[in-house]
């Protein structure tokens, strides 16, 4: 618990720095928790299964990406092209996340360092597709998709179309009472979707599968004898994840209302897994409430942190540089701890034997 409680206390010190009123910070982190927590929530099944902090997730959302670039191409918009971007990402999730469980399973011990790996060379993939093959060999209906030259994805997509489309669902605006006029500004459609999340991750890690999962975590050797497949599970696992980042990237991206579509997924991974460390999960260790906890404290340190260094220092990049450094320095601190772990347990072992 020493890291949520150290962030805690940096985002109370610094906050009273920013001189920001607590009502703009509150409805701020309202949006934020709104914005990510899916992202975050898309880690902890690996995490279970003993594939620790699976860096992979960007494939999810660029699966996201590709589902979105196929509806604006076809001018599909509103909550139903919303609701067609996650059917639509689906079977790309699915695919990307079975590929990684099986390259997952070949890197025993490495997994961390693979998933991240796998990101890059995804990422290379999914450029060369979007700026050589968009207009050429995959054909774009939609011209204000296409660079000037006519071949290449845009880098910045407008998503005006489903900018929104989950958070306003539920029409309170026009129901003429000033509590609902007030709940019209939040994204309580968001919530309500991320409350079924958690409802269904729970109800899962309860089935035998969820079970299956946590002996795959504790010790795969023990679980193998049980006649757990081992392999199978961790793929499972990888897969709804996935699943997951590429839902959460979406509803990200709605909120946002324009895609980068060679960098809104680049740093997915780095800061999902920054947000559910500073929760106070581990490598070996997660759940929801560490993914709650974390997503707030991250991103309200993201809130912050620029302003309190303008305030504090004359110059916001410091704050900007802050959080940066915490970002990779959480994952850093985390990975180090985990590896000392791994070593202090050998040794304990030799000892005994």
């Amino acid at each position: 618990m020493i890291v949520p409680i150290i962030f805690l206390i940096l985002c109370i010190v610094g906050s009273f720095f920013t001189g920001l009123p607590a009502s703009f910070l509150v409805n701020e982190m309202i949006i934020r928790l709104a914005r990510n927590l899916i992202l975050v929530l898309s880690l902890i099944f690996p995490v279970i299964t003993g594939l620790g902090l699976n860096f992979a997730i960007t494939l999810g959302a660029m699966a996201g990406q590709i589902a979105l670039i196929i509806i604006t191409n076809f001018s599909i918009g509103g909550p139903g092209g919303f609701f067609l971007s996650l059917l639509i990402s689906t079977p790309f999730a699915i695919l990307f996340g079975f590929l990684v469980g099986k390259i997952l399973n070949k890197a025993v011990g490495k997994e961390m360092i693979t998933s991240m790996v796998l990101g890059f060379f995804a990422n290379g993939i999914y450029q060369l597709v979007f700026l050589l093959f968009a207009g050429t060999i995959f054909p774009i209906r939609n011209d204000t998709l296409l660079l000037p030259s006519g071949i290449g994805i845009k880098n910045t997509v407008d998503l005006a179309s489903i900018k929104y489309s989950l958070d306003h669902l539920i029409p309170f605006d026009k129901i003429k009472l000033p509590i609902f006029q007030k709940l019209a500004e939040y994204p309580i459609a968001t919530f309500l979707l991320i409350l079924l999340l958690f409802l269904l991750m729970g109800y899962l890690l309860k089935t035998k599968l969820g079970q299956d999962m946590r002996a795959v975590g504790q010790d795969p050797e023990v679980a193998r004898i049980s006649g757990i497949n081992v392999e199978k599970t961790k793929i499972i696992s990888v897969i709804i994840s996935t699943v997951l980042a590429a839902w959460g990237q979406i509803v990200f991206l709605q909120n946002i209302g324009t895609m980068q579509t060679y960098g809104s997924h680049s740093q997915v991974g780095l800061f999902a897994v920054a947000s559910l460390l500073v929760g106070g999960a581990t490598v070996d260790k997660a759940s929801w409430k560490e993914a709650l906890i974390g997503t707030f404290l991250f991103h309200f340190l993201f809130v912050i942190s620029p302003l309190a260094g303008q305030n504090l220092f004359g110059n916001a990049q410091i704050g900007e540089y802050f959080r940066v450094f915490v970002a990779y320095g959480v994952i850093g601190l985390a990975l180090v701890l985990h590896a000392w772990e791994k070593d202090k347990a050998k040794i304990t072992l030799s000892d005994i034997d």
